[in-house]
């Protein structure tokens, strides 16, 4: 686990902590298995990956996690630092509309809410 954040990772967990995104506890780098998160749901099985530069270079590598992730039943969705510091309306909007989606679907790991 890192103990400092990117600017990117602290803006996004200002909009996931204390229940602001649609009333959903997030959880900040959040083991699974062999992996860390960077955020997690895990009412929803929802995984929120914030990629820096570095991560053009690992493509493979982050498609096979996902793949492992999604295996497992987890939901991964990855959004470029950049896009978090310069757009942080869009990401909202389109984790707004994946956990709107992920909350009407039934699931055996999901505990009631």
């Amino acid at each position: 686990m890192r103990r400092e954040q990117t600017n990117a990772e602290g803006k996004l967990w200002y909009l996931l902590r204390n229940r602001r995104l649609a009333g959903f506890k997030f959880k900040r780098q959040f083991p699974i298995g062999p992996d860390i998160a960077d955020f997690a749901c895990a009412e929803l099985m929802l995984i929120i990956e914030a990629d820096g530069g570095q991560h053009a270079d690992r493509q493979a590598y982050d498609e096979r996690r996902t793949l492992a992730l999604e295996a497992d039943g987890w939901r991964v969705l990855r959004f470029w630092n950049d896009d978090i510091l310069t757009n942080i309306e869009g990401v909202t909007e389109t984790l707004l509309g994946a956990v709107r989606y992920l909350e009407k679907i039934p699931s055996p790991s999901k505990p009631d809410r």
